[in-house]
């Protein structure tokens, strides 16, 4: 017992030494007083591109325009592949997690996009090419997947832990327009998207930002070809939306320090 009590002591002081002085405002310069926008996701705010070294996020990933546009200090916190059950396991155990949650003066939630990808996928698999049961399988999934109960519980836990403005991205449609997958997502996007909406609104300050109505049928400049990430133009739009829900989209935003 004492050598478990003198570990979790340890890991305690390691814990709160690095936070205060990172958080602490003393990188010098004009770094001194940004506000903080924490990402919160998966591989969308990443910056995932199958023609890039994925091992850390990318510099055009959105929320790094976010924070070059509005001058605020970015903590990617995105992993790519992660469901919505990944983000809240992180925002219930990983302290880091909380932490960089708790000293947030922004955060970014994209999640719910490959949970919809997988769904899709069994579907079509189970179902051996037989279309009228492929649709039976897909709303079937969708009624029964705890995606949209993990979404709530993802945003009531951030509200746990501040009260600072989010903004939550709905799902884009990541299929070209030619692919046969392209209809499928358009006709059940947005009754998934209606639930995006309807969390948002559920929640004190928290806005969404319409992923869905951005790209639009735009997939050949928003969507990497063969592929379901964003492209750099796709970036720049999701920012766009993002700064537009958080209101920074003005030149220069005043500080409001708490």
């Amino acid at each position: 017992m004492s050598k478990l009590f003198r570990v979790l002591f340890v890991l305690l002081m390691a814990l709160s030494l690095p936070l205060t002085t990172a958080f602490a405002h003393n990188d010098h310069g004009k770094h001194h007083d940004k506000d903080i926008l924490v990402a919160l996701g998966d591989s969308v705010p990443f910056g995932f591109s199958p023609h890039r070294n994925n091992e850390r996020p990318a510099k055009y990933a959105f929320p790094y325009l976010m924070g070059d546009k509005a001058d605020l200090k970015v903590y990617n916190f995105a992993v790519p592949i992660w469901k919505t059950e990944d983000l809240l396991a992180a925002l219930d155990e990983n302290k880091k997690f909380r932490q960089a949650v708790r000293k947030a003066d922004y955060v970014t939630v994209n999640i719910g996009g490959i949970d919809f990808l997988e769904i899709l996928q069994e579907a079509k698999v189970e179902s051996r090419g037989d279309s009228k049961k492929f649709l039976q399988l897909l709303e079937q999934k969708l009624a029964k997947t705890d995606v949209f109960d993990d979404l709530r519980e993802i945003l009531k836990e951030i509200r746990s832990l501040t009260d600072a403005p989010v903004v939550l991205y709905n799902i884009y449609n990541p299929f070209q327009s030619k692919d046969p997958f392209h209809k499928v997502a358009e006709h059940y996007l947005p009754q998934i998207n209606a639930v995006y909406e309807n969390l948002a609104d559920d929640f004190k300050n928290i806005e969404l930002a319409d992923a869905y109505k951005a790209f639009d049928d735009s997939q050949a400049k928003f969507v990497i070809r063969g592929d379901v990430h964003p492209t750099k133009a796709g970036h720049v739009k999701l920012a766009k939306i993002g700064l537009r829900a958080l209101d920074l989209d003005h030149a220069r935003h005043q500080h409001h320090h708490h």
